[in-house]
């Protein structure tokens, strides 16, 4: 089940993320950016209280919002639930009335199956970029950037 983190799950998504940063697979998130962005982030719920993904939909300018810090258990890859919660954030961006979503990432061919496409990072605007500062990659990033156009059916 998707639902709405909690303050309860912060410690369980900060390990997720963590879990994958180790690794270079994804960025990682402090505990206090969790807190400050809680209300982005969506866990798939898989047994009454256990957080198997997560996921988040940052909004950032009038019609474009950005997918981050998605992550699955280990336990729980090839169940689909990484593309469930990407699919329930894109749900979200258009009853918000936005209509393209973008994201940076290290697993291009998994956002390319959920139907994003490549795009030059230079095509994303530059307020996107206040996040990076705070980055160990910057400006050297490598992640690579997608973008999903129109509602998803």
């Amino acid at each position: 089940m998707i639902r709405k983190a909690r303050i309860s799950d912060v410690k369980r998504i900060h390990g997720l993320l963590q879990h994958y940063a180790d690794q270079k697979l994804l960025l990682g998130r402090s505990i206090s950016s969790l807190y400050d962005h809680l209300r982005d982030f969506v866990v798939y719920d898989s047994n009454g209280g256990t957080v198997s993904g997560v996921c988040s939909l940052h909004i950032c300018w009038e019609n474009l919002a950005e997918i981050r810090s998605l992550a699955v258990d280990d336990q729980y890859h090839g169940q689909g639930i990484g593309a469930q919660l990407v699919t329930h954030c894109l749900q979200e961006a258009e009853e918000y009335g936005i209509n393209r979503v973008f994201t940076l990432t290290y697993q291009p061919e998994f956002f390319r199956k959920q139907g994003f496409r490549d795009i030059d990072k230079r095509e994303l605007p530059h307020k996107i970029w206040s996040d990076c500062i705070n980055c160990t990659m910057f400006p050297d990033c490598d992640e690579e950037a997608l973008v999903f156009d129109g509602a998803k059916k």
